[in-house]
């Protein structure tokens, strides 16, 4: 073995050991020549094999740093049975290429102690005046922007919601929700004691007058809606759609809770349902989507009458923000870093999507061009159950239409997938999979 990978393993053991640890910065190539007793040109090619690695990265101007350890470079899954790698199309977790470059160059004002020092101290649901300007300006859209002191954080997107449930919908009462909605919010239910009330929808969203008529039958305390890109379906309520809502939200003096934890993608949108009912909606977003799920914040612009209640709910769970992601995100959103990868993030989908196209044509898919998931009404014979333990068997995993349902009513043979997670070359790969699993049979899947 040449002597420059004899060097490297020597490096890459220390790294193992945790003697080098994440964000340690190795030597300059001239130092760590003279002190290993090697050429120049030998260092340059050690620093390059453990590139080539994965356990450092190189950075212009700055040195080589030590990655973290679950970030090395993984081998791209094979896709065929016995599956070793899953290739997850359940989560959703778009990252884009250099995000972590560009979030990095704004954590750099945090090797100042005094800086990092104002950041690590405890920070309430109503967080600072920057984070509430900042947040206030972010989730503004089409003419409409949140006043800032309407603002409230926690700990992520998650947790608002769940702050916002336990602020409107007392344990025993009913909250209404999407025939096919989110299944966090069903777990979350369960947990708190909300009785699920499931809501027509079609094409357009949740139907206004259907929800008007759950509330006359038994009343509902509140109604969760997700009027941009709902998940699963990708639907969009139209302007009108969010007019009509908000006035079932008036005349029967119902609370909504909205989640817009996608609306950052479409370029053009309608205003948030909060524009149409500000009193009467409790709007959610969140960064975990936008930006990164690993250092996220939850946004909420709460009612005044309601925002005390929201605040002890979000101090009764536990859900407050920490004070750390929060400083870190103001300053992401302020130096345009959010902005520029949502922007990114925009023109992934239509890389996405493509695929999709291309890959899937002549199935019954339901999405948008600018959703990162899909809903597939799956053809005959193919039950829903079935075809996600099919797809288990070749190392994919999908979401069957149960997950989503609301109610006893029984639920589609069809699945539900997201484009977001693996690279755009695993998921044309994967998706092709499923395309041949989807033509044959299932009897043809257990013998494949």
């Amino acid at each position: 073995m040449d002597d420059y990978r004899l060097v490297a393993d020597a490096v890459a053991a220390e790294i193992a050991a945790g003697r080098l640890r994440p964000g340690d910065r190795l030597a300059p190539q001239r130092e760590f020549a003279r002190a290993h007793g090697i050429a120049n040109s030998t260092a340059a090619r050690v620093y390059k094999e453990l590139v080539r690695r994965g356990l450092v990265v190189g950075e212009v101007g700055r040195g080589t740093f030590v990655r973290s350890a679950d970030r090395a470079t993984a081998p791209e899954p094979a896709l065929a049975e016995p599956a070793q790698a899953r290739v997850d199309l359940e989560l959703n977790l778009p990252i884009v290429p250099e995000q972590a470059e560009l979030l990095a160059a704004g954590l750099r004002r945090f090797q100042r102690p005094d800086v990092l020092a104002a950041a690590l101290r405890p920070t309430g649901a109503t967080g600072t005046r920057s984070a509430r300007e900042a947040a206030a300006g972010l989730l503004a859209h089409d003419g409409w922007r949140p006043d800032p002191a309407a603002l409230r954080f926690t700990g992520s997107g998650r947790q608002a919601i769940a702050a916002a449930l336990s602020a409107l919908v007392p344990a025993g009462e009913r909250l209404a929700v999407e025939a096919r909605t989110y299944p966090v919010v069903k777990s979350l239910a369960a947990r708190l004691g909300i009785a699920l009330v499931p809501v027509d929808v079609d094409e357009h969203g949740l139907d206004p007058d259907a929800l008007a008529a759950a509330h006359r039958a038994t009343p509902v305390r509140a109604v969760y809606v997700q009027p941009t890109l709902h998940n699963p379906s990708s639907a969009t309520m139209p302007a009108s759609r969010r007019a009509a809502l908000a006035g079932v939200l008036q005349r029967h003096h119902m609370r909504a809770i909205e989640d817009r934890i996608w609306a950052f993608l479409p370029d053009e949108a309608p205003p948030p349902l909060a524009a149409f009912a500000p009193a009467h909606t409790i709007l959610i977003d969140s960064l975990s989507k936008r930006l990164t799920p690993g250092l996220t914040a939850g946004f909420a612009v709460v009612p005044p009458d309601i925002a005390d209640a929201f605040t002890l709910a979000v101090r009764s769970g536990a859900w407050l923000p920490a004070g750390f992601a929060l400083d870190a995100v103001t300053g992401w959103i302020n130096d345009g870093t959010v902005a520029e990868i949502s922007a990114r993030k925009r023109a992934d989908v239509v890389t996405r999507q493509a695929i999709l196209t291309e890959t899937l044509a002549g199935f019954r898919l339901r999405t948008d061009p600018r959703s990162y998931f899909c809903w597939w009404d799956l053809p005959t014979p193919w039950r829903a159950e079935t075809f996600v333990a099919a797809a288990a068997r070749r190392g994919i995993a999908v979401t069957p239409a149960a997950a989503f349902t609301v109610g006893n009513g029984g639920s589609p043979n069809a699945v539900r997938f997201g484009l977001a997670s693996p690279s755009p070359g695993t998921l044309a790969h994967a998706l092709g999979v499923l395309g041949s699993i989807a033509r044959g049979t299932p009897d043809d899947a257990a013998v494949d």
